[in-house]
């Protein structure tokens, strides 16, 4: 039968739910999606980059809002069909993110005439590597299709705007020595036990909080892996610690690296940066971001955690994580959504849109 857009979005959240969708398998819905917006929503433009669909208007509004979501699902856990119980709805992507997709493909199936035009953006590869990531794609190969006044993402954020997102670094803190046998320990340079003076100064380690458009980030740095050790009578010449830095957007990449090289000033180790990823300011104070958080009420927080409002954040584009579902139930078993922030969500996006 296809995809209803004009259907309750309770009712679309659960077919999306149902059609499986895992990482490099969205096929069938990209399929699905693409033709239901073109025989539902003719007042979009509609195009396909591999599995990812995108659909925009082009009415001459003073402002574009991007709606953008993930199609993909980490791997089922046994948790489809989607069923309702006791007000919300069970089952793999319910929360992260087929609800928000949902809305959004509801709200541009049933708003001929926005206040703002729109931008639709349903990509895929969002759970797996960022190499692969539909929307890195999109920005490479259609760069013109992303550019907006402000961009909302559908991430699960339990009906607030969660603004920005931060920024992350992972280090690797490695300590040598000199190996002997655990018998002679004194013949030898205990690599492990320098690792004791990097874990005082993370346990020692106060975290900042930051204030920007209202929206507060608390910085955290933790020890998130331990390696070393040749066996049960050596005395190892060699062990490391991996150390994981979440930082406030107002800080560069490259100021979290200079930040953790001081945390670990004058210690005998070497410090590899093996994994980063810049984080988004709020943005809130642009004319479009500000019409949104009134819609919401003000009802906003900052984002914790790294998102694809990175991506438009790097474009010069303010954006936000918004959407039913709470993303602490993400890739988990029991993931569910109330059906209620489903509705609510539908409800303030048409206020904002129209």
């Amino acid at each position: 039968m296809g995809l209803d857009l004009r259907a309750d979005p309770i009712a679309l959240t659960a077919a999306l739910v149902d059609i499986p969708s895992e990482s490099r398998h969205e096929q069938r819905i990209a399929d699905e999606i693409e033709t239901a917006l073109r025989t539902q929503a003719p007042w979009f433009e509609v195009v396909r980059n591999g599995d990812a669909v995108l659909a925009r208007t082009d009415l001459g509004r003073p402002s574009r809002v991007l709606l953008a979501g993930h199609t993909d699902t980490v791997p089922a856990a046994d948790n489809l069909p989607s069923h309702i119980k006791n007000g919300e709805m069970w089952g793999c992507g319910t929360s992260d993110m087929k609800s928000g997709d949902a809305v959004f493909l509801h709200l541009a199936a049933t708003i001929a005439e926005p206040s703002h035009d729109i931008t639709l953006v349903m990509y895929d590869c969002e759970e797996i590597e960022s190499s692969a990531n539909g929307l890195g794609r999109i920005e490479r190969e259609l760069p013109d299709w992303l550019k907006a006044d402000v961009a909302i993402l559908g991430e699960p954020s339990g009906g607030f705007i969660e603004a920005g997102c931060q920024g992350t670094i992972r280090v690797v803190v490695a300590a040598t020595g000199t190996r002997a046998h655990s018998a002679r320990s004194w013949l030898g340079d205990n690599a492990i036990h320098k690792l004791g003076a990097v874990l005082d100064r993370l346990t020692a380690y106060q975290p900042r909080s930051v204030d920007i458009d209202g929206c507060v980030y608390r910085e955290g740095l933790s020890a998130v892996r331990i390696d070393g050790g040749i066996a049960g009578n050596v005395i190892p010449d060699a062990a490391s610690v991996t150390v994981n830095f979440r930082f406030a957007p107002d800080r560069s990449v490259e100021a979290a690296v200079a930040h953790v090289h001081e945390v670990f000033d004058g210690l005998d180790v070497d410090i590899e940066l093996t994994d980063a990823a810049a984080g988004a300011l709020p943005g809130l104070a642009k004319p479009a971001a500000a019409a949104l958080v009134a819609a919401a009420g003000g009802q906003v927080r900052a984002k914790y955690g790294w998102t694809d409002v990175s991506r438009f954040a790097a474009l010069g584009i303010p954006a936000v994580n918004y959407g039913p579902g709470d993303p602490n139930l993400a890739h988990k078993v029991d993931e569910r959504v109330e059906v209620a922030q489903i509705t609510a969500v539908t409800d303030m996006l048409r206020r904002y849109l129209t």
